[in-house]
């Protein structure tokens, strides 16, 4: 991929902005961003409204660029991720840009109704005279461009003034156009034109409650931020020097601090358990759904939740720097970053409002000076369309429409029913969705280049160590001589162990408590560098040793044949052999190795059966990792074997030549390959370096989150083919129409209000689309 790798937070910088409405206000946006110094790229998010910069300099000051973006019409800032009160303010923002919006659309459907009314009367349906009046109408459609429709009259001329028309430029041309031919219709009456004053009241209303619904629905899209956002509290109990409790601000906290958590509570800052003992929710951010165990010396992450019991935490990270605001920020920055397939629709949206403006202009010349003269019949036809033209001298009920009228209307008609907004849509929506509900589900994509590319690989490789494997040694099995238990011999080899940090003791002494065994107190140890430990226990005569079998029976333990076929039988079943002896006896043996994950095999499956091609690399021993390979079902040209980290990255680019590569893994030695595959994948548990270096970070433990989140890759991408598709198509075929191609043949006008309430529902349906997403 040739942009994947993104800088780190400090060199990318996330702005929000405002005043974006369609595909060419994204793509001035764009522009504007590019062309400033030391800006390497920039995506620019419709739905939202945020701009994703990558820059040369670290922490560079982009104040003169938002100034700028500020001046053109598109107000900007830049975000900021120090508290949660930040993201309160931001949904604070959009229910007032909602209620606005909402507020606008009760005057404009008033306007509408009255309008509606003064039909009714000039049809003879009711008797109010002067509602049925033209200077009613006049008088109406002022208001409505001097009160709900003034913010996209002023937004519309702005950008035609700067030379990046928009969507609200279209809308503003086809209003003002009705509007002010009009009053010339009006004031001078011998000019022959019609009054279209109901063409403005009526425009605005549609355009506004397609505005109305469209935010809404965008609102919508990004509920799933919105809920990461709400799992950080505002409030903590501080821990004073006294053991009394106070609560602040979470932005008051410092690192080192102490803090106290009651059940329920959710834990609003990255800590280490000091006190207590609780179980810990931590769904909300990895998808787990059994908790983590916390005792002391746990690390907890903000955001989870704290269930059973009190326990006091001390503060490790605050701010910015906390596990739920890095996902947030995360998130935030992948649904800024465009999927490649939106280019197409980008590059059209910015030339989209110069073609139909030009449309509309031959529209009207043609049907003006040359349509009706070559069919005079359209006009009688047109007269019965789905809105009536008033004029000063004649009555419309019956009375054929002018050349001109008509050329207006049809013209006005091409400007309305224009939608690049439904193109700048297309792919955002999508994004946004799929973004926020993966990070749900503690899948984190690192943008919508990565979701599009995650839909495409074929083939995977897998790390094993900490990939397929939990990662560490556990105490698989166990074979015990005549007259000892495993109870006996497991309390003897853990006691001897119990202060070393050898990964294998380890193992044993985990064993051991999760049997409750209780431990004996060692009188004397002594280790031996490669080989084990040896030791005595109070209160019990003889030495103990705990090693390797070579060196148990190196040291003169009884070897006889029974011992060595039960040698042999263990060493098949696992990767290493602990023996335990006592003076010149041997105990018997612990059977260790790293455990598969316990949903590999499930994940496995499923991607096989969707027709991925799999391979295992690791840097494990040949028969540690063909056993594994065979439980797994690779065959053994699938599996490569005591790899260093340049042949994984050989081998990996070898298959790049074949298809798509996703590379799956946790460890520092992965790095190389996890940056070098189109797909980096890594397992939330495993090293940072892993993660950064990774376009996707499936976080917690469960391993079918791989093919459950390249699955929802590929039902995004789905939809944002079946957006673009029906935003191109909807104006292929919508803009003819409107230019009265099938008023000929077929006698079908489409009048500008259908056209604007047309217009209003492509968009719409665009964002209901992405919207679906979250139900799949």
């Amino acid at each position: 991929m040739s942009n994947k790798k993104i800088a780190q937070s400090k060199n990318s910088i996330l702005l929000d902005i405002d005043g974006m409405k369609c595909g060419s206000c994204v793509q001035a946006v764009e522009k504007i961003i590019k062309s400033y110094p030391k800006v390497n790229n920039a995506s620019v998010n419709l739905v939202t409204k945020t701009a994703f910069i990558e820059i040369e300099e670290p922490n560079q000051s982009l104040t003169d660029l938002i100034q700028t973006l500020t001046s053109k019409g598109f107000p900007s800032k830049e975000r900021d991720y120090q508290t949660v009160s930040k993201n309160i303010e931001l949904e604070t923002n959009e229910n007032l840009n909602l209620w606005n919006k909402w507020r606008q659309l009760i005057i404009a459907t008033s306007l509408l109704i009255l309008s509606g009314m003064g039909h009714l009367v000039e049809g003879q349906q009711i008797s109010v005279p002067i509602i049925g009046s033209l200077p009613f109408h006049a008088a109406l459609a002022t208001f409505s461009l001097l009160g709900p429709g003034r913010s996209i009259l002023k937004a519309g001329i702005n950008s035609a003034m700067i030379f990046t028309p928009t969507m609200d430029t279209l809308v503003s041309l086809g209003v003002l156009s009705a509007y002010i031919a009009s009053i010339i219709a009006l004031i001078w009456p011998r000019v022959g034109w019609p009054c279209f004053f109901n063409e403005p009241v009526m425009l605005l209303g549609f355009v506004l409650l397609g505005r109305f619904l469209e935010e809404r629905a965008r609102i919508k899209t990004g509920t799933a931020l919105k809920e990461l956002a709400k799992l950080q509290p505002e409030t903590a109990n501080l821990v004073l020097e006294n053991n009394e409790t106070r609560e602040i601000r979470i932005g008051a906290l410092r690192p080192g601090e102490k803090i106290q958590l009651l059940a329920g509570d959710r834990i609003p800052v990255d800590g280490l358990v000091i006190k207590g003992n609780s179980a810990i929710d931590i769904s909300s951010l990895t998808g787990e759904s059994l908790p983590l165990d916390a005792s002391p010396g746990t690390k907890l992450p903000s955001g989870s939740l704290n269930l059973e019991s009190t326990i006091t935490l001390e503060v490790q990270k605050i701010g910015s720097e906390t596990a739920i605001a890095k996902i947030i920020s995360l998130v935030e920055e992948a649904q800024a970053r465009k999927a490649p397939i939106q280019g197409l629709a980008d590059k059209v949206a910015g030339i989209f409002c110069y073609g139909v403006t030009s449309l509309a202009f031959i529209t009207f010349l043609f049907w003006w000076k040359i349509g009706t003269k070559i069919w005079p019949e359209v006009l009688e036809v047109s007269n019965s369309g789905f809105m009536q033209s008033h004029h000063l001298h004649d009555h419309l009920m019956n009375a054929a429409q002018t050349p001109i009228g008509l050329s207006f209307q049809l013209s006005i008609a091409v400007l309305v029913v224009a939608c690049p907004c439904a193109l700048g849509l297309a792919t955002p929506t999508v994004i946004t969705v799929a973004s926020g509900e993966a990070a749900k589900r503690g899948w984190l994509f690192k943008g919508g280049d990565v979701i599009e590319m995650a839909s495409k690989v074929s083939q995977i490789i897998f790390d094993k160590t900490g990939t397929l494997t939990i990662g560490r040694p556990l105490v698989v099995g166990s074979w015990e001589n005549q007259d000892t238990t495993r109870k006996e011999m497991l309390r003897l080899a853990a006691s001897i162990e119990q202060d070393s940090r050898h990964p294998l003791a380890q193992a044993i002494i985990q064993e051991a408590n999760k049997k409750e065994i209780i431990l004996e107190q060692v009188s004397s140890s002594m280790t031996f560098a490669g080989k084990g430990l040896s030791g005595k226990i109070q209160d019990l005569d003889g030495l103990i040793r705990v090693g390797t079998p070579e060196w148990i029976r190196s040291e003169g333990v009884e070897w006889n044949e029974i011992i060595e076929e039960n040698f042999k039988l263990s060493k098949s079943k696992s990767q290493s052999i602990v023996a335990v002896a006592m003076e010149e006896k041997l105990l018997g043996f612990f059977l260790i190795d790293d455990q598969i994950r316990k949903d590999a095999f499930l994940s496995i499956n499923k991607l096989r059966s969707r027709g991925f091609s799999l391979s295992l690399f690791s840097g494990d021993r040949d028969s540690a990792v063909i056993s594994l390979g065979e439980k797994l079902g690779f065959s053994k040209k699938q599996i490569e074997w005591q790899m260093l980290p340049s042949d994984k990255l050989d081998k990996l680019n070898d298959l790049k030549n074949k298809g798509l590569v996703a590379m799956i893994g946790d460890g520092i030695n992965d790095a190389p390959a996890l940056a070098a595959a189109d797909l980096g994948v890594a397992i939330g548990t495993g090293t940072q370096i892993a993660q950064d270096s990774a376009d996707l970070v499936l976080l917690g433990e469960n391993l079918e989150a791989l093919p459950n989140s390249l699955q929802l890759s590929k039902q995004a991408m789905l939809k944002i083919r079946q957006n673009l598709a029906w935003a191109f198509g909807y104006n292929l075929i919508a803009l003819p129409i409107a230019a009265g191609l099938l008023l000929p043949s077929f006698g079908l006008l489409l009048s500008p209000p259908l056209a604007a309430l047309l217009m209003a529902l492509s968009s719409i349906s665009v964002v209901f689309n992405a919207l679906s997403l979250k139900s799949k």
